[in-house]
């Protein structure tokens, strides 16, 4: 298999490529955030390039560590026939950006386009409030070779995106999906709208181009659309050349020169790649990919984790983050921004820790009650009543009392089910109001039942 994708995602501007309508299109009503130039109207001119979507797309380029084209970038029109186009063709560039890299997978060109309008086929209808919103699109090379490859490439673009702050996330990604296998012809599966979508698409065009190849049927190369629904792809029409968009540049658009000054304020605003800053925290932190790999998922984690790692032993506030705190945010359904926790709320929960203050699993209920909550972490465990570790001494009652009122989990113990300990162990936090040290709790119940 070969896997190559055009991935289109809209820049965050607050008006258009070529005019100053507002982009807030989801909010707007239908057909309002319009004028004569984003409908392509006869005698209508389009504006200068937009010069926030010409420094958004060089951030992007760089961020996937593209080489800058530093000769004249110009706009063409790229013909084809769809409702949502009113001229009959879509302004693109040549490439601002080219032979970049993420992660394995080349880059083959980025450059930025306008986005056409909203059909919507069941009703019939058009809105125009998209049209031309600015997009960048980043096409690869067919470097991925399995479902699985592509979507770790989408997810770790989807990163880089959110790291750049340029790109208007996610939920207006756009993939256009290139799959062939051996033997047979490059099939193109359009309007992909999510990660989950692209991998479903992969699995199913595999699967027909196999059987179609073991029936010694020709695969053609078309373009096909995805259901999403039904998660099957269907045809739409022959796979279109260069050629057949008949591209020619836009005489009412003036050539754009980037200009070093732009470059160079582009690279000063440029924050750390996500994939640059996993493989420097593993280098300078001392921590596992994984936990690299997650810190790094959202930029607030990793610069809070960064402030934490400057009072706190980073290998222990790895753990913490990357298992008790991202447990919270995926339960509570939040990114780390909007749980509002800040660094020096992590720090004390984990002071209160190392000084053996709390249990690890009172430090499991406390960061539970740390999102969104203007308490700090020794008020709240106060308030839960959990400040302290008790003794030996009252471990080793409660054990027994825990195996006194418990004779069957014991049998069970005896009988080799493991999940009896857990249970027991359970009845001794209890007793304990959670203050017993798990790991010395362990000990000392399998030497008493033992």
């Amino acid at each position: 298999m070969k896997c190559g994708l055009e991935v289109h995602v809209q820049l965050k501007t607050d008006s258009k490529l070529f005019c100053d309508c507002p982009t807030n299109y989801q909010e707007a009503p239908a057909n309002t955030n319009i004028c004569p130039v984003c409908l392509t109207q006869p005698g209508a001119k389009p504006f200068p390039t937009n010069e926030k979507a010409i420094e958004a797309a060089l951030r992007i380029a760089l961020m996937l560590n593209c080489k800058i084209d530093n000769d004249v970038v110009y706009f063409l029109r790229k013909h084809y026939d769809y409702p949502d186009l009113p001229a009959g063709y879509q302004k693109t560039s040549v490439p601002i950006g080219f032979e970049g890299d993420l992660n394995g997978v080349r880059i083959r060109e980025i450059h930025m386009e306008e986005d056409p309008g909203q059909f919507k086929p069941d009703f019939g209808t058009v809105d125009f409030n998209r049209s031309g919103i600015p997009l960048v699109e980043i096409v690869t090379e067919p470097d991925m070779h399995s479902p699985e490859e592509a979507r770790a490439f989408l997810k770790e673009l989807i990163r880089v995106l959110k790291y750049s702050e340029c790109a208007r996330g996610e939920g207006t990604m756009r993939a256009d999906v290139n799959v062939s296998l051996e033997g047979g012809n490059r099939v193109e599966i359009k309007n992909i709208n999510s990660i989950k979508g692209a991998y479903k698409a992969f699995k199913f065009e595999i699967i027909r181009q196999k059987n179609l190849i073991k029936r010694g049927v020709e695969v053609k190369q078309e373009t096909r659309g995805f259901l999403e629904s039904q998660m099957i792809t269907v045809g739409m029409r022959t796979k279109e050349d260069a050629d057949d968009y008949r591209l020619l540049p836009d005489p009412d658009l003036p050539p754009i020169k980037i200009q070093d000054n732009q470059l160079k304020e582009a690279i000063k605003a440029m924050p750390e790649a996500p994939h640059n800053k996993v493989a420097r925290f593993i280098e300078q932190y001392g921590i596992d990919e994984e936990s690299a790999k997650t810190l790094t998922s959202e930029l607030a984690l990793a610069d809070v984790y960064e402030e934490v790692a400057k009072d706190i032993d980073p290998k222990f506030a790895s753990m913490w983050m990357r298992d008790e705190l991202k447990r919270v945010l995926t339960y509570n359904k939040m990114d780390f921004v909007e749980s509002e926790i800040t660094a020096k709320s992590i720090i004390e929960l984990l002071k209160l820790l190392q000084k053996k203050e709390i249990t690890t699993k009172a430090g499991q209920r406390i960061i539970e009650q740390m999102p969104n909550n203007s308490k700090n972490p020794k008020e709240i465990a106060e308030e839960l009543g959990l400040i302290g570790v008790v003794d030996t001494d009252e471990v080793l009652n409660a054990v027994k009392e825990a195996i006194k009122n418990n004779p069957d989990a014991v049998e069970d113990y005896k009988e080799g089910k493991g999940a009896s300990l857990n249970f027991l162990v359970g009845q001794v936090m209890k007793v304990t109001r959670g203050k017993a040290d798990p790991g010395e709790t362990v000990k000392i119940l399998k030497n008493c039942l033992d």
